[in-house]
């Protein structure tokens, strides 16, 4: 499942958005369809503060990867860690991190490539980079 959001989205006086949301039965919304109309043959950009795609790993991986993170890198308990957590930040150098991923094959029985391994820089990119893989395995 891929999640989209954008803030502070601006649209010049020529464009009018148009959205389209479906309602899940939890209260909560999908964002279907987005529709930008001009107006005018003038095509204005539009433009963003911040937009971020990412791809939302099932809430039980991204625990199980903050588990394996706090064992490989002999973290407390008490230790809070959240998808944004970044290995380096909480003390992790390369030969860590390796460590982490070689953790993160044997619990979920994948095997991660060098070239992947070395962009996994917080909880969920390695939680992403998982489900990625289960599903190719899967499937």
């Amino acid at each position: 499942m891929a999640t989209l959001s954008a803030t502070s989205v601006s649209f010049g006086a020529s464009l009018k958005p148009c959205f389209n949301n479906n309602w899940k039965t939890d209260g909560t919304s999908a964002l279907n369809m987005v529709r930008v109309v001009w107006t005018k043959k003038v095509y204005p950009s539009l433009r963003t503060s911040r937009f971020n795609v990412c791809c939302a790993a099932k809430p039980e991986t991204v625990q199980k990867v903050c588990e394996i993170v706090k064992k490989q890198l002999a973290l407390s308990d008490e230790t809070e860690l959240t998808p944004e957590s970044k290995f380096a930040a909480l003390g992790a150098d390369s030969l860590d991190t390796v460590e982490i991923v070689m953790g993160l094959e044997e619990e979920f029985d994948i095997s991660v490539e060098e070239e992947s391994s070395q962009n996994i820089t917080t909880v969920q990119e390695a939680a992403d980079l998982i489900e990625k893989l289960v599903q190719k395995k899967e499937g």
